[in-house]
């Protein structure tokens, strides 16, 4: 579950290609498949194959976007708020408006969005949905799952899952490092994680709680920042061995962990 850098459409999916630790999402109940356009690599659990509604589905997310971009440049290298085109999408509206309650740029909303855009469209087709892009998840479900948790080289990485027990709502799951990675963050977090109400808001939310945190000290600021954020249900930060929470953060022992 990495973080989202300025202009890239995923989080740090070159470091979770290799490791996909944090892919204790992928359930025997659901039928998992994976769907590539572009930059966007997305991994898909449903209740039955989608490929080709997938890809439909983010085509037209990243067409609509990038003809936007393309117009505004600037929304893709701002690093705070930025006022949007009148006419702009739905999906850059949705950017904006999660990057603007966080105090970020609109791109470190973008894996989360799309994540997000593509999902919603697949529940006309399933009940259960899960999009996992460049490791930034957005999810809904009929029953509880758990996430595991990977945070770099510390030494909890692979040892704790979050248990995330809402169901039937639209849930985003992402996380930013300062550590792990090429994405942007002015921070030295191993994993600062967010649970939201919608995956661009959780990516946002989640670059802007790892924005904050450059040691173990840090981290009860950053999550006090998070907290108040509409919309924002938990939050967590790590850094080496130190890890702070707040909120709808139910850590769990993932299993085969030999801690």
């Amino acid at each position: 579950m990495p973080s989202n850098s300025p202009s890239s459409w995923a989080g740090d999916d070159r470091v979770y290609r290799q490791e996909r630790s944090y892919r204790r999402w992928l359930e025997s109940d659901l039928t998992s498949f994976q769907v590539t356009v572009g930059e966007s690599d997305l991994h898909i659990s449903a209740e039955r194959p989608l490929a080709e509604e997938a890809e439909r589905a983010l085509t037209q997310v990243r067409e609509e976007l990038e003809e936007y971009l393309e117009r505004d440049p600037k929304f893709r290298t701002a690093l705070t708020p930025h006022a949007l085109l009148p006419d702009a999408p739905p999906i850059a509206v949705e950017m904006a408006e999660a990057a603007r309650a966080c105090g970020v740029g609109p791109m470190a909303a973008v894996a989360g969005a799309v994540a997000e855009h593509v999902g919603k469209a697949l529940l006309t087709e399933s009940a259960q949905v899960i999009v996992e892009n460049g490791g930034d998840i957005f999810l809904f479900t009929t029953r509880p799952r758990v996430a595991g948790v990977f945070a770099g080289s510390s030494p909890l990485t692979g040892r704790l899952g979050i248990r995330l027990a809402r169901i039937g709502e639209p849930l985003g799951l992402c996380t930013s490092s300062g550590t792990v990675g090429p994405s942007l963050s002015f921070g030295r977090a191993d994993a600062a994680i967010v649970l939201a109400s919608s995956a661009a808001l959780a990516d946002a939310a989640a670059t802007a709680l790892g924005n904050r945190i450059h040691t173990a000290d840090d981290i009860e600021r950053g999550l006090a920042f998070v907290r108040y954020i509409p919309g924002v249900l938990g939050a967590m930060a790590i850094v080496g061995e130190s890890l702070g929470a707040w909120g709808e953060m139910e850590l769990v022992r993932v299993e085969g962990s030999d801690g």
